[in-house]
């Protein structure tokens, strides 16, 4: 097994989706892949950097992976409304994430353990809580370093 941990996520994957009975083309592989080197990728960044080795593959096959790693529970989803959404391979379980106003950049801040406040939120509505979400609004360091 390779020793780039990117790499040992994209085979951890593939082997899940494997075990699972689902069929793994090179496209398919690649997409993965390509969602395990990144950071919070859109699916139209993933397509984009996969169209010079595969020009025959189009983003709808981006989006059919993403669905299928959606529906495994493999991917997390992250939605901030007018600008694209972003995907989580390395981290697919809810947490919380800083995200830039100025230029889009998402980064993951420590995992701060948020159970305590889920159960407050629980108890003080009467939801059963099945997912949360927590995100930080702000400039990133490259943007309030550009003094722009």
């Amino acid at each position: 097994m390779s020793r780039n941990p990117s790499s040992r996520v994209a085979e951890a994957l593939a082997e899940t989706l494997r075990g699972r009975g689902f069929r793994l083309t090179r496209q398919r592989l690649a997409v993965i892949r390509a969602f395990a080197a990144g950071r919070h990728p859109t699916a139209e960044e993933v397509h984009t950097s996969l169209a010079r080795d595969y020009p025959s593959m189009s983003l709808a096959t981006v989006y059919k992976t993403i669905a299928l790693l959606k529906a495994q529970g493999l991917i997390l989803e992250i939605d901030f409304g007018a600008r694209d959404n972003r995907y989580d391979i390395l981290r697919p379980y809810p947490h919380p994430h800083a995200v830039c106003t100025r230029c889009g950049a998402v980064a993951d801040p420590g995992d701060p353990d948020l159970t305590a406040l889920v159960e407050r939120v629980a108890r003080d509505t009467g939801y059963a809580i099945s997912s949360h979400r927590l995100d930080f609004f702000g400039l990133c360091p490259k943007c309030r370093g550009a003094g722009k």
